[in-house]
């Protein structure tokens, strides 16, 4: 007589379970480094060419190297990470010319979004950006470099959110985490100073649903943005450790 066949001790759902739980898990660590790393190049706090030793990495996030790997090959899609064959990775140096053609795409998107926003403004909308500027020249006034450096870059995010646009949202969040490295590496300290208060017109305009006013502030904020970049500035440095701590 034969022995009845022993009964698995994880069925095939408990096993699927397991191994979805499993997959989250490694997908939320990755997020969370992407994240974090992120934010550091965007308030100014990882620099370009920063090295990106994948074991200190590991060390600070408590995880493996293969999660780290993952979230700095996610990040080369962004353009924030270079992968250097046999040196690993860094934070990007985009160009001069990468730098103009950053701000020349910005221009199209953002020139049509402005548009759009005032054909469908509402006094909540209005009230939200209002709302935001406020933070924003709080920020400017404590000399907040990273809340500044957030806030004003998220400004134009927010508008893509305003109006539902969740794929202009994450263009233009892409587009403007590049240009957070390209300030940092051109940008004078003064230049930054002005956008809060541009940002301030394009909504008095926005509200009195002047498009083609909105639409040329908007294109002259950029300009602005752009006119003052220093191609010629020294590359700045920093220390991956002392970044992630902040």
């Amino acid at each position: 007589m034969s022995t009845p066949a022993l009964p698995d001790t994880q069925s095939p759902s408990n096993t699927d379970a397991n191994t979805q739980a499993g997959d989250d898990a490694t997908a939320s660590s990755t997020a969370r480094i992407v994240e974090s790393l992120t934010r550091a190049i965007v308030e100014h706090r990882l620099h370009p060419g920063t090295k990106l030793a994948e074991q200190k990495l590991a060390d600070h996030f408590g995880v493996s190297r293969t999660l780290v790997r993952q979230a700095l090959f996610q990040m080369t899609r962004n353009h924030l990470i270079r992968m250097e064959p046999a040196r690993g990775a860094f934070v990007a140096t985009p160009s001069a010319d990468e730098a103009r053609q950053v701000f020349a795409v910005r221009r199209m998107l953002e020139a049509e979004m402005t548009r759009a926003f005032v054909q469908q403004v509402t006094p909540g909308q209005i009230k939200s950006l209002k709302a935001h500027v406020a933070a924003e020249k709080q920020a400017v006034a404590s000399q907040d470099v990273s809340g500044r450096t957030e806030l004003l870059g998220d400004f134009h995010v927010r508008m893509a959110e305003l109006m539902g646009n969740d794929v202009l949202a994450q263009l233009l969040g892409d587009l403007i985490s590049r240009c957070a490295l390209i300030t940092l590496m051109y940008q004078s300290t003064s230049a930054a100073e002005h956008s809060s208060e541009e940002h301030a017109e394009i909504i008095k305009a926005i509200a009195a649903k002047d498009e083609a006013l909105a639409v040329q502030l908007m294109n002259d904020h950029l300009k602005h943005v752009e006119q003052g970049l220093q191609f010629d500035r020294k590359l700045p440095s920093n220390d991956i450790s002392m970044a992630l701590s902040s």
